[in-house]
């Protein structure tokens, strides 16, 4: 197992020519695929290749050669024999038309005059006739105010008459007080007598009766003041009310006078529009007779100005007919389904590899640094750079592969590695490496005899043999 050699990364004149190469050929594949014969029942296309051209890469210079196509369109025998009648009949129609062309000219070359038997066309000035106006009068002025009947009465009385319901109560305050005080007087003397001292229990609930009975007195008093300034607001109110209905009845009469006025004058408005409608339809009536008349004169004018250009236009109208004819119908192509071969990525492809195999080598140099690693990683243990390496010291040999070795005479051979532990390692530590008895196959002067047991010289092993391997 020598050091791997590095991969040679690709030409890429090389590569780019043989893409090139690639897709040209893709591309005249594809051209055959694309140009598909055609069969319908009004004809037939067919491709040919009728040739050739070169052409030259100007990077590469490698030439190269495109076939040229060429498409030939044919009619069925009985489109062609059509096609044939056709040709026939436009040359005689063409022909034909020669001699009409001349009668044409002839035509043409007399200036166009409808001469003095052409109708007059309308005139307009039978429009202008004075219809008369179009307005009537109004019926007057319409009746948009009149006169009310004074100001709605909205407050009476003396305001709410407080004043009257409290001279109402002061008065039966005046009358209702002697005669509360009196009997309050009573009320204790009665209370005296019995021997019902102030302040007992007995003497309050005496005196919180007749309270009672004077504070309903009282109330009494006020209920009957406000009854009486209600009667009089009531009295007030109807007075009011009065005076409003009065002029409510008023007002009503003067509106009605309005109404009845803008009545008659919305009546003899109508009558004066009536009167001005039946004017203005006799005006359009007459000016629908005018119209029927000028329309009349203008459609004679009209038609014998068509006759006259019918007889001018005629001769052109049939050397175009002649001119024309009838069409072969020509085939119609399908769109053929075809097939695309994709080109080829020529130089993807190279640079894959390419990529592969610098993979590959970084792969085996790891691997050939870590097996040098494994073989050499003792020496430094061993003073001079001398290794250990007798086979007769270890034991658990197993052979894991092998490496190319240079002899001195530049003789590549082949070397074996092995897995080993030492006989005098407690631990039976595993290494790998050469045993010195095939080194010695190698290079005598690599091996050295010391205390009986062979060792290697780890510096001519690496300077010599495996670099030189």
């Amino acid at each position: 197992m020598g050091k791997p050699d590095a991969p040679t990364p690709p030409n890429p004149y090389m590569t780019a020519a043989a893409q090139t190469g690639t897709n040209v050929a893709t591309g005249v594949a594809n051209t055959f695929l694309q140009n598909v014969n055609q069969n319908t029942p009004e004809g037939s296309l067919r491709y040919d290749v009728t040739g050739d051209y070169s052409w030259k890469d100007p990077s590469t210079g490698h030439t190269y050669s495109i076939p040229r196509f060429t498409s030939t369109q044919s009619l069925t025998p009985s489109g062609q024999q059509l096609q044939s009648q056709n040709e026939a009949t436009k040359l005689s129609l063409a022909q034909m038309a020669g001699s009409q062309a001349n009668r044409a000219s002839n035509l043409l070359g007399t200036p166009f005059a409808p001469g003095g038997s052409a109708p007059e066309g309308g005139d307009p000035n039978i429009f202008y006739d004075n219809f008369g106006t179009m307005s009537y009068d109004q019926g007057g002025p319409i009746q948009r105010e009149f006169g009310d009947a004074g100001d709605i009465t909205r407050s009476y009385g003396a305001g709410d008459f407080s004043q009257d319901r409290q001279n109402v109560e002061d008065s039966l305050m005046a009358r209702m007080n002697p005669q509360l005080a009196r009997e309050r007087s009573s009320v204790e003397q009665r209370l005296a007598d019995q021997g019902i001292r102030y302040g007992s229990q007995a003497y309050a609930s005496a005196m919180d009766d007749y309270n009672r009975q004077a504070n309903d007195a009282r109330f009494a008093a006020v209920g009957q003041a406000g009854s009486e300034q209600q009667r009089m607001m009531e009295m007030a109110a109807q007075r009011a009310g009065f005076q409003n209905s009065a002029q409510q009845q008023a007002y009503d009469q003067a509106m009605g006078r309005g109404s009845f006025a803008n009545q008659a004058q919305t009546q003899q408005n109508a009558q004066n529009a009536a009167q001005a409608g039946f004017y203005n339809a006799a005006m359009a009536q007459h000016a629908g007779v005018d119209q029927s008349i000028f329309n009349a004169q203008n459609a004679a004018r009209n038609q014998y100005m068509q006759e006259q250009y019918a007889q001018r236009n005629q001769p052109l109208n049939e050397i175009a007919a002649l001119m024309s004819g009838s069409q072969v119908q020509q085939p119609n192509w399908l769109n053929a389904p075809t097939s695309q071969i994709p080109t080829t990525d020529f130089a993807g492809i190279m640079n894959a590899n390419a990529q592969l195999q610098a993979q590959n080598y970084q792969t085996a140099q790891s691997g050939w640094n870590t097996t040098m690693g494994g073989i050499l990683g003792a020496a430094g243990a061993i003073g001079g750079g001398k290794l250990r390496s007798d086979r007769k010291v270890k034991e658990n040999i197993d052979r894991i592969g092998t490496i190319f070795a240079a002899t001195p005479e530049g003789e590549r051979k082949e070397m074996p590695i092995h897995q080993y532990s030492y006989k005098d390692d407690p631990d039976s530590a595993m290494h790998v490496g050469p045993m010195a008895q095939d080194v010695e196959k190698v290079d005598r002067g690599a091996v050295k005899s010391i205390g009986g047991v062979k060792h290697i010289d780890t510096r001519k092993v690496m300077g010599s043999i495996l670099r030189a391997a």
